[in-house]
């Protein structure tokens, strides 16, 4: 097949793009400023920025894709607020020029921790939290633009990630995460989150190209609350003991259950417990 990568540059994008390549896929990867790096992974690099709605849809157009793929984030700079712009104007035009190219199946990088509150892990079923409180509003309202404008084409697969972990990831010697806990500022709460190697995350996408269209949770086996994993984190960066907060968790940090995914086929090699010990 040829596939359109948007996001080749990215933290999940430099490893797709090898597995697609090693499967004998023909890919064309769109960076803003990494072509050679995206020309090395074995693609056809095009530079363009996914804000530019008619210079985007030429460049789908002309590369005449079989399958988009999205692994388009904001995330080097810590802000959120770009994030989801990419989530909701990067992905209306990435869908709008997958359309007029005639494109008929697309995947998509989401994220599992978008889901309304409850009492165990959310499954793709769990509605997304429409009511979030204002400083989690934005993130679910780009998380509900982009899904709904990937559900346009008439075949699409949501990868709804857990936390990314792994090289070139917050949770990386060095990133954004690992500051805080060196800093002392990354506390050990209730809170529970699933995780997902970066690895895995790029397994997901490739197998993706054959699942049926819908929303996947792709996270390990082991939803953990930050009682357990914050401090092995810490450990494995070489942070202080982590401060323990206890009381309730937040309501919407529940996890993810990963159930859909292991019926297609798919299942997580390095959980968040392996991978942060050898951080």
């Amino acid at each position: 097949m040829r596939i359109f990568l948007a996001g080749a540059s990215g933290a999940v994008g430099r490893r797709v793009v090898p597995a697609l390549v090693a499967r004998g896929h023909d890919v064309v990867g769109l960076t803003r400023h990494s072509a050679a790096q995206v020309e090395a992974l074995g693609a056809t690099a095009v530079v363009g920025d996914v804000y530019d709605a008619a210079g985007l849809t030429s460049l789908v157009r002309d590369a005449r894709p079989d399958v988009v793929m999205h692994q388009l984030t904001d995330l080097g700079a810590g802000d959120r607020a770009a994030n989801a712009k990419v989530r909701t104007a990067g992905t209306r035009n990435l869908v709008d020029a997958a359309l007029a190219a005639g494109v008929r199946r697309i995947v998509a990088q989401s994220i599992s921790w978008a889901c309304e509150p409850g009492t165990g892990p959310a499954t793709e079923d769990t509605p997304l939290d429409l009511g979030a409180a204002p400083e989690r509003r934005g993130t679910v309202d780009g998380v509900a633009s982009l899904e709904a404008a990937v559900a346009e084409l008439p075949e699409w697969v949501v990868l709804r990630y857990g936390t990314l972990h792994g090289p070139g990831t917050w949770y990386e010697p060095g990133g954004l995460m690992t500051q805080l806990a060196q800093a002392g500022n990354l506390p050990a709460t209730g809170d529970v989150s699933s995780f997902v190697h970066v690895d895995d995350a790029a397994t997901a996408a490739v197998a993706a190209l054959d699942w049926p269209s819908g929303a996947v949770n792709v996270c390990d086996d082991e939803p953990a609350a930050g009682h357990d994993w914050v401090p092995v984190f810490c450990a494995g960066v070489g942070a202080p003991e982590p401060r323990r907060v206890d009381g309730e968790r937040a309501g919407w940090a529940r996890g993810a259950a990963n159930g859909r995914a292991r019926k297609l086929g798919w299942a997580a090699g390095t959980s968040w417990r392996a991978g942060f010990t050898r951080a």
